[in-house]
């Protein structure tokens, strides 16, 4: 059965928005797609993350809610790892972290039409 990404990207901001999930994991071929789609949707901050760094470093400085993988650019191995570190890794706010979300908040309801 095909899935259109921006369907499952609406699914998986609505849950982070609902309070339904605190955090989501967003798969598609190269991970580009569900990272554009996620991040259209207000409140999510999706990236895409190939590395571990980059993964844990989104969530600590960034407030990423949502990781992107490519399943055509990651094996299963380093998926696993980069999962478990997005996972484990927490936002450390601070002034200078909180100012940028509140731009980000800001260019969010931005009307550019």
């Amino acid at each position: 059965m095909r899935i259109d990404y921006p369907d499952k990207a609406r699914e998986i901001g609505e849950a982070i928005r609902n309070g339904e999930a605190e955090r989501g994991v967003f798969v598609c071929g190269s991970g580009v797609g569900a990272s554009v789609a996620a991040c259209k949707l207000p409140g999510i901050r999706a990236a895409i993350c190939h590395d571990v760094y980059s993964a844990h470093q989104g969530v600590e400085h960034d407030d990423m809610n949502v990781l992107c993988l490519g399943s055509e650019v990651v094996g299963g191995e380093l998926a696993a790892d980069l999962v478990r570190t997005f996972l484990a890794a927490s936002f450390g706010g601070g002034e200078r972290y909180l100012l940028r979300l509140q731009k980000i908040e800001d260019l969010e309801r931005t009307s550019y039409a």
